[in-house]
């Protein structure tokens, strides 16, 4: 039995993979619309003939990862429940430590290890499929650095939580998820606070912005925006990657403006003006502060439903996963799988929330900047530095994209010229 259930997870999982491809490479329609041909949204104008064929290529690759990636994790956690393998790790984890929450930390290394080695091979295909296509500038010696790296944050990180989710089940049978959900508030402000001053520079380097007459003309900007900024950062991403970005990180008194130094080294002054305008938008539409209520209520209703689903599973299906009960530690590849399915079923709206935000923000650039040439340029060089398409798929769009798409991006500048035309 099973082995049975096994293969029918392992061969749907291969034939969701065969229907993205499909979907991807041969049915999506990602030309640009007759009515936009020749204009300023039209990839041909701005892009060579080379690069149009390489955002095609690299973008329907990077999308076919993405739609791989997250089922595999659900193939993962299934798999390692139904084998025994996440009971497996919790009686080692008892037979080397008596106190739970030293087994908890033991079982989450085993856990966290055996995840890591399942997906690398995913993660390291994407890194060659950035280094064949020169997304990416970062030497496997670096690009290695970043993953452990990534592994014993999310480590830490995992040993709080769970910890926490795991306690509140002992203590509270049936409002587990009530009282992780008032804790993850604290926890997760927590998180946005130290981001900035503890996280991030252990991957780069961060440092005051090099060119202090741009710095001026930035913080002009945030002045005449009401933004309390005292500094503008330049962070070295060129030795990872030819892409560039900016944005706004933190609450409170560790909140920082950051540039790539690639967006530095790439864009003219107005450009990098108009993407500066573009994250203070951001602040002064107070985005920060409605997605986190956002956050708070879908992680109320989540929450609920994870613990309503992972009770149904653990109970129906604990014997044969050797999985005493919802608060053996041992569940926990439930709480994940559940989790990851919800926030996946979700990202459709959490998405369109995200790109409505970013077309303010624009809109609001425009507004700040008054240089709608500009505008276009940045989107126009965005385009060109990531090999993005311009007009993706919907599926890609809506599951994806938490920025608008290129082309609605330059349709809105081009608007917007038309109206301020007008008026």
């Amino acid at each position: 039995m099973v082995r049975k259930w096994a293969l029918r997870a392992v061969i749907a999982y291969f034939l969701f993979g065969a229907a993205m491809y499909v979907y991807l490479f041969f049915l999506a329609d990602t030309a640009i619309p007759d009515m936009y041909k020749g204009t300023s949204i039209d990839p041909a104008t701005f892009l060579n003939s080379r690069e149009l064929m390489l955002s095609e290529e690299y973008s329907r690759i990077r999308n076919l990862m993405f739609f791989l990636a997250t089922p595999y994790q659900w193939l993962f956690y299934y798999l390692i429940l139904l084998f025994g393998i996440s009971a497996m790790f919790e009686r080692w984890a008892g037979k080397t430590a008596k106190w739970f929450p030293l087994q908890t930390i033991i079982y989450l290394f085993w856990l966290s290890l055996a995840t890591f080695v399942v997906t690398f091979p995913l993660a390291y295909t994407s890194y060659l499929f950035s280094k064949t296509y020169n997304i990416s500038t970062q030497h496997f010696s670096s690009w290695m650095k970043d993953q452990f790296l990534d592994f014993w944050v999310g480590y830490a990180t995992m040993c709080v939580v769970v910890l926490v989710i795991y306690s509140m089940m002992k203590k509270f049978k049936k409002k587990w998820w009530l009282a992780v959900w008032v804790l993850s508030i604290p926890f997760s402000i927590l998180m946005m606070f130290i981001q900035p001053v503890v996280i991030d520079p252990l991957y780069n380097d961060f440092y005051p912005l090099k060119d202090k007459q741009l710095e001026m003309k930035i913080l002009s900007l945030a002045d005449e925006a009401d933004i309390p900024a005292e500094h503008v950062y330049e962070v070295d991403m060129s030795k990872k990657t030819n892409a560039l970005n900016a944005y706004v990180t933190g609450v409170g008194s560790n909140s920082r403006i950051v540039l790539w130094d690639t967006t530095l080294e790439r864009l003219d002054d107005e450009e990098v003006l108009f993407i500066m305008a573009h994250e203070m938008g951001h602040y002064v539409e107070k985005h920060i502060y409605k997605g986190i209520a956002g956050y708070v209520l879908l992680s109320f209703i989540g929450l609920w439903l994870t613990a309503k689903l992972m009770e149904l599973w653990v109970r129906k299906r604990g014997k044969v996963w050797k999985v005493d009960s919802m608060t053996s530690i041992s569940s926990l590849p439930a709480f994940l799988l559940i989790t990851s399915i919800l926030l996946f079923a979700a990202s459709p709206l959490t998405n369109w929330v995200s790109r409505y935000q970013e077309m303010r923000a624009d809109r609001y650039a425009l507004e700040m900047t008054e240089d709608r040439d500009a505008a276009v340029r940045t989107f126009q060089d965005l385009t060109r530095a990531g090999l993005s398409q311009v007009n993706p798929p919907y599926l890609v769009k809506i599951f994806r994209y938490g920025h608008p798409t290129m082309l609605e991006r330059i349709k809105m500048a081009d608007e917007f010229e038309r109206q301020e035309d007008e008026d």
